[in-house]
């Protein structure tokens, strides 16, 4: 389908020579003798772009921009000028036309501003309709006390340029906490970058933060700009902070006292305008006594603390959740959403979910591949959801006789069945990696093998074939 263009206009003999030659490129053309016909045919069928002449009479060009701006901010409009009215066009340019042509007209020129324009304005709206996607990817869902509590507290937040400090456990959402705040904050144009500080091995996290200048060490070829850099007008999220060296600790407390630092290798210093965002899995206060963690870095960061709750905090949202997932690796991957029974839906929600919201998340996806018909049903839930809320296989059975009435199991061996789903889902979530599972439990490594030995787990690579 063509694009349309309306040509505004008060001498028909630019009006049919505009028309022919934009006609010849392949655009639908209107065109209007006088501002006072521009409105209605823009309101009933908006163009893509509009030439419109300064010197009309009344309404004059000027008048007319104001009117289509008012209704449609985003409306391109490139203005037509004759000789001794530039100011008057410069004038226009500040009302939001995207620019102006003199008169008179160069016809080559006029074709080439035209796709000029038309091809920034889908960019732009490629880039408007893709931020729209990215928003939706990190919407915080749910409607739990919990939840909107942590909301009212970004939106009291956001507006400031005050640090902020994120706690909660893995999977919670603290990613998600810290692009809220940006999105709803005066930097929302600007970047937004993230730094897994446990992710980055001790002898690059400086390089990375901070950047390095041409022969700074070996391999470096040329100067590298580093995050705090890269992110300065906008946020950096440094997330698990809690996992950074005691000696990068130190670098980042003075960039942050100083909003300057220098880069790896360098000797000028790079000032730099950035709000900064930490997150940590860990209890800052305990590892300060503890002396991995300095305390004067902690009182620069915690100006605001948040609390990213807990799943088993926020039980209401589950239903909510899951729906929510289902619905969004249904889009991105092109097949239809499926739908949870009331029995499904009530097994999910008395899980722990001891891996939280990502955990979540990773079910849903599996139920919605796996599950054979568009109706997931108990029997679709996962083993492990199911032992955790005593529901395995021969209960369900159980709970279709004796008028649906279950009695409840013991509590020695409801014990167990808990505490073998949560190692479970632990060891799922490091990959079966012990060392982190256990760290991640706070639990010995030799108390996590006697466990697993007594409840019967067998890493993948140990089980039958």
């Amino acid at each position: 389908m063509s694009e349309t263009i309306l040509i505004v206009d008060d001498e028909p003999a630019i009006l049919s020579t505009l028309s022919g030659i934009l006609s010849d490129e392949g655009y639908e053309v209107q065109t209007a003798e006088s501002g006072l016909e521009v409105i209605p045919m823009v309101q009933s069928t908006p163009p893509a772009l509009v030439l419109l002449d300064i010197w009309m009479p009344e309404p004059d060009g000027i008048e007319t921009l104001q009117r289509l701006k008012t209704f449609l901010p985003n409306l391109i409009v490139i203005m037509m000028s004759g000789h001794g009215s530039i100011e008057t066009a410069v004038k226009a340019i500040k009302l939001g036309a995207y620019d102006y042509i003199e008169k008179p007209l160069s016809l080559e020129k006029v074709v080439l501003m035209v796709k000029h324009a038309l091809n920034e304005f889908h960019l732009r709206e490629e880039n408007r309709s893709l931020k729209q996607l990215v928003a939706k990817k990190y919407e915080m869902v749910g409607a739990s006390r919990a939840i909107l509590r942590l909301k009212e507290q970004i939106r009291m937040a956001a507006p400031s340029q005050s640090r902020v400090l994120i706690s909660g456990e893995n999977g919670t959402g603290k990613e998600l906490v810290a692009r809220s705040i940006h999105a709803e904050s005066p930097r929302r144009n600007a970047p937004f970058l993230e730094v897994n500080c446990a992710a980055i091995p001790e002898n690059l996290i400086e390089s990375e933060l901070f950047g390095y200048e041409k022969g700074a060490f070996t391999g470096a070829s040329q100067r590298k700009k580093g995050q705090f850099e890269l992110a300065s007008g906008g946020t950096l999220f440094l997330d698990e902070i809690g996992d950074m060296t005691l000696p990068t600790q130190a670098k980042v407390l003075r960039a942050l006292q100083e909003e300057a630092f220098m880069r790896v290798g360098g000797h000028e210093r790079v000032h730099v305008d950035v709000r900064v965002i930490a997150a940590s899995n860990k209890d800052l206060p305990t590892e300060i006594k503890a002396g991995r963690f300095r305390d004067d870095l902690y009182y620069r960061l915690n100006v605001i603390p948040l609390h990213a709750p807990p799943l088993r905090e926020r039980a209401d949202d589950i239903p909510l959740l899951i729906s929510y997932f289902i619905k969004q690796v249904a889009e991105e991957q092109g097949i239809r959403p499926k739908r949870l029974t009331s029995e499904a839906f009530d097994l999910i929600k008395r899980y722990f979910w001891p891996g939280n919201v990502r955990e979540l998340k990773n079910v849903a996806e599996r139920l919605l591949i796996m599950a054979p018909t568009p109706i997931i049903t108990s029997h679709d839930i996962p083993d492990f959801i199911k032992e955790a809320s005593g529901q395995t296989h021969d209960t369900v059975s159980i709970q279709k006789n004796a008028q649906g009435i279950i009695g409840p199991k013991p509590l020695k061996e409801a014990r167990s069945a808990f505490e073998r789903a949560h190692i479970l889902a632990a060891l799922t979530e490091k990959d079966w990696n012990i060392p982190q599972t256990a760290e991640a439990l706070h639990i010995e490594r030799t108390h996590l093998y006697r466990k697993m030995k007594l409840l019967g787990i067998k890493a993948p690579t140990e089980n039958p074939s």
